[in-house]
């Protein structure tokens, strides 16, 4: 079959159109790192201002009733592979992410593509939780918050039967609750201070 002037632009048009749409395709994979915390309003319900806890925390900018969604914890889905080549503890010298475990093979990174709710703190005196909700991760209200109240939920880091003291400290806690486990992991062992 002989080839015309024509099919071959056609054929180059085609071609180019497919490399265009794939280029468009990777970069739309490739997440954009989010943007660094400032202090100021995020929503109806809560800002953004320093924390005793750990750095910027969220604070109820009026009275919240129980079980109010306030912000849903948004970033780049990875898989656990990823999160895993993106976080290595054995190379940390502390521990600090904005990963959260969607499901048994999806994790949510806020590194990337998140927003304001990777602020919220770790307590073990939660006033918030965390509920996953058809593939979506909400932060709600588990009971009233009065304005100004600094909003935290449990991390509630899976435990390790093979966890040492050393583990769980790496996972150090600073809530300063009465109830303090002194990690995030969610274990019964207490750590002394």
């Amino acid at each position: 079959m002989a080839t015309t002037k024509s099919s071959v632009k056609k054929k180059r048009a085609g071609t180019a159109r497919r490399e265009k749409s794939a280029k468009k395709s990777s970069a739309r994979k490739r997440a954009r790192k989010s943007p660094p915390g400032k202090a100021g309003p995020v929503n109806d319900y809560m800002e953004l201002r320093r924390s005793a806890i750990h750095g910027l925390g969220g604070f109820a900018t009026r009275d919240i009733p129980k079980g109010t969604r306030i912000i849903e914890y948004a970033g780049e889905r990875i898989n656990n592979a990823e999160a895993d080549r993106r976080y290595d503890d054995e190379s940390m010298t502390r521990h600090h992410t904005f990963l959260f475990v969607l499901n048994s093979r999806t994790c949510v990174d806020a590194a990337f593509e998140g927003n304001e709710a990777r602020f919220l703190n770790h307590s073990c005196d939660p006033n918030c939780e965390a509920v996953i909700t058809r593939g979506r991760i909400w932060i709600e209200a588990l009971k009233p918050i009065p304005a100004g109240t600094e909003l935290v939920y449990d991390y509630q880091y899976e435990d390790d039967p093979e966890y040492t003291e050393a583990d769980l400290r790496f996972y150090a806690c600073r809530c300063g609750a009465e109830n303090c486990r002194g990690t995030i992991v969610k274990t019964r062992k207490r750590l002394s201070p």
